[in-house]
């Protein structure tokens, strides 16, 4: 964000544009969610306007914001139509033209958080009720002087604190809310955050939750899932409701959840992620590098990059070894992936146990290990969080928060 404060009407209709500079839509609005008396209203995201269709563009995927437009700091953009939540409120749509006393909210003022990413509410601009307002008399308030605008009421406050809880911390909360109270929490979250908290809870309550939802939002939720996790989740479902929900996913994101339901659950293949970290022999350090930079990519993905012959998507062609981070950062950055790989750690097949999988990671001191068919086709790779998931009581949870 600029230096000062930047008002939400001239933010309006500016571009969202993409971190290469292609321009994706227009803003259209700014959605705030309260925190209290005391802490200022924070930016959760913006409504963008993309031929017609009004998507969210959460707050933590921007990089920049200032009167040229806002910048994507990925390209990753869900164009699902917004969906306005419990404890949201929108600047432009709720609070301009509202009335304070004798005055009316003419604009909220918007600035960068100190010491830390994203923005908050810094003031609002009042002016005298009247056709000549935004013309004389004009003043800028502190948002906290006018602290009643930003009330969304008891349940949009408790809406509000459970996005604020860590995943981990939210679904060991769970344990304590009723069946109603469950279904308040996964209605509150957003996708992104919903699909977080189901990849913490156990698989069965994590189908409870998803059962509670209409299949079209059911379906965008499992889409926004490790395909892991989503498919774990499937795995609770009856037949009927698993093959409705995945005819209602994009096919690109239904067609590997097709794959992985076909193995048992505490395999390898039950339990890898079909889409690991890829990229053939021929490609360099410095592109390996490149994709592990993307902040979308998990620390387990991210600590190694399987090497295949084409094509580079499972299952791949045969498969050739793989590079741990470690190693990409002593090699020349032109140096071919093919001239990097590692003695270990080796592939397993699909059908291995989770047991024994857990002992050759442990082996092989391996983040993850790379799954292949008879014919040496990578599927997929078995991370450490994903044996520890499998192996661990079912009340792990719930035993950690007692500690």
């Amino acid at each position: 964000m600029s230096s000062g404060p930047i008002y939400v009407s001239r933010l309006v209709r500016l571009p969202l544009v993409e971190a290469d500079g292609v321009v994706i839509g227009r803003l259209g609005d700014v959605v705030i969610g309260p925190r209290g008396p005391v802490l200022p209203p924070r930016v959760i995201g913006f409504v963008v306007s993309v031929q017609r269709r009004q998507i969210f563009v959460n707050a933590n995927r921007v990089g920049e914001i200032d009167t040229a437009g806002v910048r994507l700091a990925t390209s990753a953009v869900d164009l699902r139509r917004f969906r306005l939540r419990p404890g949201e409120l929108l600047a432009r749509k709720d609070l301009q033209e509202r009335p304070v006393e004798s005055e009316i909210v003419n604009d909220i003022a918007l600035r960068a958080v100190d010491g830390a990413p994203g923005w908050e509410v810094a003031s609002v601009s009042l002016s005298p009720v009247g056709l000549l307002r935004r013309r004389r008399g004009g003043r800028v308030v502190p948002w906290s002087d006018v602290a009643e605008l930003f009330d969304v009421g008891p349940l949009g406050r408790q809406a509000f604190a459970w996005r604020e809880l860590h995943p981990a911390d939210l679904a060991a909360s769970m344990a304590a809310l009723t069946e109603e109270g469950r279904h308040a929490v996964a209605d509150a979250l957003d996708d992104n955050d919903l699909a977080d908290l189901l990849a913490e809870l156990s698989d069965e309550a994590a189908g409870e939750l998803i059962e509670h939802l209409d299949v079209e939002r059911a379906a965008e939720v499992l889409e926004e899932m490790d395909l892991d996790d989503a498919a774990d989740v499937l795995g609770e479902l009856d037949h009927a409701s698993r093959e409705q929900l995945l005819g209602a996913m994009e096919p690109e994101d239904a067609s590997p959840l097709r794959r992985l339901l076909t193995y048992e659950a505490d395999t390898a293949g039950g339990l890898m992620d079909p889409e690991p970290l890829i990229l053939a022999g021929d490609a360099t350090v410095a592109e390996a590098l490149a994709r592990i930079r993307n902040p979308e990519i998990s620390v387990a993905e991210a600590a190694h990059v399987f090497v295949v012959e084409p094509p580079l998507v499972t299952p791949t062609g045969r498969y050739l070894g793989n590079a741990c981070f470690q190693r990409l950062l002593r090699e020349p950055p032109g140096s071919k992936l093919s001239r990097c790989l590692d003695d270990g750690p080796q592939p397993v097949p699909a059908d291995l146990p989770a047991t024994e999988v857990a002992r050759r990671l442990a082996a092989y001191d391996a983040v993850a290990l790379p799954v292949v068919d008879s014919a040496g086709r990578l599927l997929g790779a078995v991370s450490v969080d994903d044996v520890l998931d499998e192996l661990l009581p079912d009340d792990w949870r719930s035993t950690r928060r007692r500690a």
